[in-house]
């Protein structure tokens, strides 16, 4: 990202009304509400990198009602590709999947390992694994996945509202970047 397009998006986001600013951040958290309107509120960011120091301060000090809503507003690993939002369906390489039946068989068997790990962590935890993908392919997450279920509830909770501010710092960089 060119610091000049991301402070230009950051000055963009500085001048809205709240109401505009949380629609313009909401595809970078899912539009978690809650979340949205208290990161519009701690306004002004001044550069990319507040914005997301001030993302992640949020998150943890906000009740956990909140941070569970910021969290379950990401699709679950593996949600049906017509569930997710755009950038989910790229983040989690719906786009590159190849097609044929020995691919397509992987994928059935791959969706019914992630069905049954995410609805383990659910009934577990009470709030959707999240996890910053970052093009890995959702067979290469299965090990993560498993490995969450071992630990304890507060430790993971924290985890994910890392991962979700990951994820939205990851597309507020590639969106800057693509930016006029």
């Amino acid at each position: 990202m060119g610091a000049d397009r991301a402070a230009t998006s950051v000055a963009w986001l500085d001048a809205l009304d709240d109401e505009a600013c949380a629609a313009a951040l909401a595809p970078l958290f899912e539009g978690a509400p809650r979340f949205l309107a208290r990161l519009c509120a701690a306004r002004p960011f001044t550069d990319a990198p507040t914005l997301v120091r001030r993302a992640r301060e949020i998150a943890r000090a906000m009740p956990e009602d909140e941070q569970v809503e910021l969290v379950d507003a990401h699709p679950r690993l593996g949600a049906t590709p017509g569930s997710v939002s755009a950038a989910s369906f790229v983040e989690q390489g719906y786009d590159r999947e190849a097609a044929g039946q020995a691919a397509e068989s992987g994928r059935r068997r791959l969706d019914a390992e992630l069905e049954r790990l995410n609805a383990a962590y659910e009934a577990r935890f009470g709030f959707r694994y999240c996890v910053f993908v970052a093009g890995r392919p959702r067979a290469a997450l299965l090990p993560g996945l498993v490995a969450a279920l071992d630990a304890d509830r507060v430790s993971e909770l924290a985890r994910a509202l890392e991962a979700a501010v990951d994820i939205a710092e990851d597309r507020f960089r590639h969106s800057s970047a693509s930016s006029p």
